[in-house]
């Protein structure tokens, strides 16, 4: 037996599913999980030794790669200074400003330590400055497990079936309004029926987990109008996308400012860090300036902000988007050249660093149209990928990312792995 199976056999004993978070335990795909050993670059290693090229990083935030080397100095040289303090540091200070100066519409920021945390608080915040208890999301958008965003999201829920959660109470999830991303309309008719109890709207500028849809052209422009025009805050989830698709995340992409941003794994460079952050009139109503509380041990942490600092110097390089945002449409592009070579129903796309996959004809623009989605082929696709050495998300519903350390060499074993199983799916059978 390999050393995985006997591993997650023992984790299921001792932690739920035998997994911290769902999406790891293979359900969508079947089989048994990697458990993961080292990274380097765009590798990773399993306990058994098996070297794959990675297309997880960790969810997204290793844009720099595994253990870039950077990275590891500056989480070093902060670990010998203490691990935690509980108390404010000059370099939290450095990163917060770091932040304001390079997403263009914080004006201040907090810390926190992950993106359900920044999502909840963001939240909260939005409820206490407007005085409205109600807030409108997207179908298939995941902002994190707090009771309230946990109806009909995206990511895990999504992958095991299960668009809303049990334990939240029909109380609070009556408090959500949930309508179809790219929806104009439909943003527009809620707001007709209860805009003046809205308090506000999240949405991820670019979906990443109901897999990667864009936003239609003018989507995200409307949408800003009507918050603009009705008194609601509008919130930019950038947990994924913040630094990933652009330094300044989808807000300088597509030149809108909402009012509050929250931010998650890049700015933490593969350790636990989150933040949310808006305009000085806005974040001025947290605790212990107003009446929004919000805290954490943690916040603020000084490995992670080492971590933090030292991915966000790497991605102000000159050319660094350039660079990375080319490899994705590469891959992209010849991904789906190798599929329609055999007639397969693929496509995929990209924005920065993130791209998507999907058994289907066209990139899918809305909800009903991402399950339209071969999931069936997906997981064949999957595992055979992974068998030839490529690791790509363990769910049709997840987007996938690159890092700077991924380039022609792992661009070209990809495609080639590709292609032995595009050859397959309409390959003659012998009888």
């Amino acid at each position: 037996m390999k050393r995985s199976q006997k591993l997650f056999q023992h984790a299921q004993l001792v932690i739920p599913g035998g997994v911290n978070s769902p999406v790891r335990a293979f359900r969508a795909v079947g089989g048994t999980p990697l458990f993961l050993r080292r990274g380097k670059g765009a590798w990773v290693w399993d306990a058994d030794g098996n070297r794959y090229i990675d297309y997880v990083g960790s969810w997204g935030p290793l844009i720099a790669g595994h253990a870039h080397p950077d990275v590891l100095k500056a989480v070093e040289e902060a670990a010998s200074r203490g691990l935690s303090f509980g108390a404010p540091t000059e370099s939290e200070v450095e990163i917060a400003a770091l932040l304001c100066k390079l997403v263009p519409s914080m004006e201040q920021v907090r810390l926190v330590s992950s993106g359900t945390e920044a999502t909840m608080s963001a939240i909260r915040l939005a409820r206490g400055h407007t005085g409205r208890s109600k807030i409108l999301k997207f179908e298939g958008c995941y902002h994190g497990h707090a009771d309230s965003l946990l109806v009909k999201a995206g990511s895990g829920a999504l992958t095991l079936g299960q668009p809303s959660s049990a334990g939240v109470p029909a109380e609070i999830a009556a408090q959500t309004i949930v309508v179809d991303y790219n929806d104009i309309g439909a943003v527009e008719r809620a707001f007709q029926e209860d805009g003046k109890n809205i308090a506000a709207v999240i949405v991820e500028p670019v979906a990443g987990n109901m897999n990667l849809v864009t936003p239609r052209a003018g989507f995200l422009e409307a949408m800003r109008k009507l918050c603009t025009k009705h008194g609601t805050l509008l919130i930019f989830d950038e947990v994924m996308t913040g630094f990933r698709v652009a330094l300044g995340g989808a807000q300088a992409l597509f030149g809108i400012s909402p009012d509050l941003t929250t931010l998650g794994k890049v700015i933490g460079g593969g350790m636990p860090m989150g933040a949310f952050g808006g305009c000085r009139a806005i974040m001025q109503c947290i605790a212990p300036l107003g009446p929004v509380y919000q805290a954490g041990t943690l916040s603020g942490n000084p490995i992670a902000v080492a971590a933090g600092l030292a991915t966000l110097k790497l991605v102000q390089a000159a050319g660094f988007y350039e660079r990375l945002t080319a490899t994705a449409l590469d891959l992209c592009e010849r991904l789906t050249a190798a599929a329609r070579q055999h007639r397969v129903a693929f496509s995929a796309q990209n924005v920065g660093g993130m791209f998507g996959m999907y058994f289907r004809a066209t990139p899918p623009s809305t909800y009903a149209e991402v399950m339209q989605c071969d999931r069936a082929t997906f997981s064949h696709f999957f595992h055979a990928m992974l068998a030839d050495g490529v690791y790509f998300a363990p769910s049709a519903f997840e987007a996938c990312f690159l890092s700077a350390a991924h380039g022609a060499p792992e661009v070209e074993k990809t495609i080639r792995a590709a292609k032995r199983f595009f050859a397959t799916l309409n390959a003659p059978h012998s009888t």
